[in-house]
């Protein structure tokens, strides 16, 4: 495979593998795709605890259907499309068996003091702004900040998006983030 091959085509590549009997395959494709699920789970509002528990049953779901996926050029949209509605599903749970109790995500500290006070406000800053953004935003730059060629059919099915309107959403969407940042006094890109 290329560089430029895409994320849907490598993993349609692994998925055809592992149901011709290479079970090797699968831990491939799980290390591949495993990064944009968790994405698409954060993107639909999952704290990080729910996202990887999210992105684990579809996983589950993938080993147990198989034979349902007829063309494995779709596997990359199957498993989004089955993390999407497995994370509304337990959101939609959350927020029925949410307490007032219940402590804020915390984030993960440095090594360094220093060093993690200014990355923890810098992080505070961005993110503040990622989430004033409209969900499709955010969905869309979660999963497209992953880097790499992305393939706009695929995520055009993942997302639930007009494959014409990727482009020029996302760029509206960091314009939008980048007009947030840079008229904040706080945030600061050194």
């Amino acid at each position: 495979m290329t560089a430029a091959t895409s994320l849907a085509e490598r993993a349609s590549t692994l998925f055809e593998g592992y149901r011709d009997g290479e079970p090797g395959r699968l831990d491939g494709l799980v290390e591949l795709l495993t990064p944009t699920l968790w994405h698409v789970a954060r993107a639909c509002g999952l704290d990080r605890s729910d996202a990887e528990d999210v992105v684990q049953t579809a996983w589950l779901r993938l080993v147990e259907k198989q034979a349902t996926v007829e063309n494995p050029k779709v596997v990359l949209a199957w498993l989004g499309t089955t993390v999407r509605r497995e994370a509304w599903r337990v959101r939609k749970e959350r927020r029925r068996s949410m307490t007032w109790e219940e402590p804020p995500e915390q984030a993960d500290a440095g090594p360094d003091p220093a060093d993690a006070a200014v990355l923890g406000e810098t992080q505070r800053v961005l993110w503040g702004h990622f989430r004033k953004l409209t969900p499709r935003c955010q969905a869309l730059l979660r999963v497209v900040s992953r880097g790499g060629r992305p393939d706009y059919a695929v995520l055009a099915e993942t997302l639930g998006m007009p494959v014409g309107s990727i482009g020029p959403t996302r760029g509206r969407c960091l314009a939008a983030l980048r007009k947030a940042l840079t008229s904040d006094p706080t945030w600061s890109q050194t």
